[in-house]
């Protein structure tokens, strides 16, 4: 039986993506609050990079992990059970006594949000169909992209407003209110979303070491090694050493999955044509930009003496520039929104220079808010339709994959923009280098998205069944719902 649904339904999208952004911003709240962290614990010179990188580390690590949980157990049930950690390990967070406790907490903290967050992507293509679709997968974008942004300026006035006497506790206490009642909503509205079915398989334990180790060799010299002194060959050693490990991890996986196993992350989703490409394109626009924040950031705070906050609320402008994009994409005619992973980039890459310039001397406020609304904007235009033609190009069954990837990778990018592209601007804080290589990375970005355009191909059409299907619904009119829903 075919019935009609509502495929505009918010209540579900308001609490996968308010889980996703408490997730996105908690590393540059704690970013933010960690001078006043390390003042207050009088913990070691190091106790700020480890209350950031027991975080991030222990997200990028599992992140993989947490989407084939998903997948095994279904996303609902993994999604709810990582916002309930991730909740518990923001309250730890808030009350620990001491460095060691708050760094333990901070890893929890990572360990639960790779849980949660690799759900809201394949919940996202189990409940939204045709234009709501569009319209929750560039909501989604927009939360990916700016919860760093909106977490540095959350994170500065809620260190600024010192409530209570708390300092930077309130910085992580803010997500236990929001969490308890995301977790109640959520089991509300999130137990009728209709998921495909979980794979009930061994978890793939070889392939969760392989990656593990792969990730921690890519990301632990760049978020550790500047703040620690670590030598300068680190960064580009843990670069190879992860590659070779990523590709080991890749071999196994297609071993195991040509043996009939189930794999940790279904490699088929990179065999087909266009997705490695979109995936590089939208890794290279959102590495520049975690580059730009970063050394946006540093120039106002360090050159030109503004607050934490300040600096955070000088960004604001570009998180409007690319709300404003974000919710006018799925609106435009097919050819445009193509079109826009073309355009964006380029456009980025000019505003990104003339700021560069325009910050040699000062910070003119006018014109460099108009700017970053243009930045945004273009941002806007050369992530969001990408991610939303690969999401609508795979089948129901790579769901949870393709969110993995596009999780890690965007995760990558920007701790890889920070270590290189911030990197670069700490050497040479008087040079235009940073702002000229963001620039070339980001001309690189529509070559890829061409390439990616060119190989993709609309999913086949699955069997309708009482679990969702991505590919039947893009086959269908939007308000048309599969038979039994």
């Amino acid at each position: 039986m075919t019935t009609t649904t509502t495929p505009g339904r918010r209540a579900p999208l308001v609490v996968l993506l308010a889980g996703q952004a408490m997730a996105s911003m908690d590393t540059s709240i704690a970013a933010v609050a960690a001078p006043t962290i390390r003042s207050d614990l009088a913990g070691p010179p190091a106790l700020a990079q480890l209350v950031l990188a027991g975080y991030t580390l222990a997200f990028a690590v599992l992140v993989v992990t947490g989407a084939r949980l998903g997948a095994r157990y279904g996303p609902v049930r993994i999604f709810l059970l990582g916002l309930a950690g991730f909740t518990v390990a923001s309250l730890a967070c808030g009350l620990a006594p001491g460095p060691v406790a708050l760094v333990a907490a901070r890893v929890v903290q990572g360990t639960t949000a790779a849980l949660m967050v690799p759900q809201v992507l394949a919940l996202i293509q189990a409940t939204y169909v045709g234009a709501a679709r569009g319209r929750a997968l560039g909501a989604y974008s927009m939360i990916l992209a700016l919860g760093v942004a909106a977490g540095q300026v959350a994170g500065g006035l809620l260190v600024t407003l010192d409530a209570g006497g708390l300092a930077w506790r309130t910085a992580f206490l803010v997500n236990v209110p929001v969490g308890a009642v995301l977790l109640v909503l959520g089991r509300r509205v999130l137990a009728a979303v209709p998921v495909p079915p979980a794979r009930p398989a061994a978890l793939d334990l070889p392939g969760v070491l392989l990656l593990s180790a792969a990730m921690l060799a890519l990301v632990a010299p760049a978020v550790l090694g500047r703040d620690l002194d670590w030598p300068g060959w680190a960064v580009p050693t843990g670069v190879a050493a992860g590659a070779v490990g990523l590709g080991l991890f890749l071999r196994h996986e297609g071993r195991l999955t040509r043996r009939g196993g189930v794999p940790l992350l279904d490699v088929t989703v990179l065999a087909r044509a266009g997705v490695p490409a979109g995936l590089l394109a939208a890794c290279l626009v959102m590495g520049c930009y975690a580059g730009f924040l970063f050394t946006l950031t540093v120039r106002l705070q360090d050159g030109l003496g503004f607050s934490a906050l300040s600096a955070g609320l000088a960004f604001l402008p570009y998180a409007g520039g690319f709300a404003l994009c974000g919710l006018a994409v799925p609106r435009l005619p097919g050819r445009l929104r193509d079109a826009l992973p073309l355009l964006g980039p380029p456009v980025l890459a000019a505003v990104v220079l003339v700021v560069a310039v325009l910050t040699r001397h000062g910070w003119p406020w006018l014109p460099g808010s108009l700017l970053l609304v243009v930045g945004g904007a273009a941002h806007a235009g050369g992530f969001s339709p990408l991610v939303d033609r690969l999401a609508t190009a795979l089948p129901a069954s790579a769901a949870a994959a393709f969110s993995a990837l596009i999780s890690t990778g965007t995760l990558l990018a920007a701790v890889l923009g920070v270590a290189v592209i911030g990197g670069l601007q700490l050497a040479l804080p008087g040079s235009p280098a940073a702002a000229a290589l963001t620039a070339v990375l980001l001309l690189a970005a529509p070559t890829a998205a061409g390439w990616c355009a060119r190989g993709l191909r609309p999913a086949p059409p699955a069997d309708p069944s009482p679990t969702v299907s991505s590919a039947w619904s893009a086959a269908h009119p939007p308000g048309v719902t599969e038979p039994g829903r």
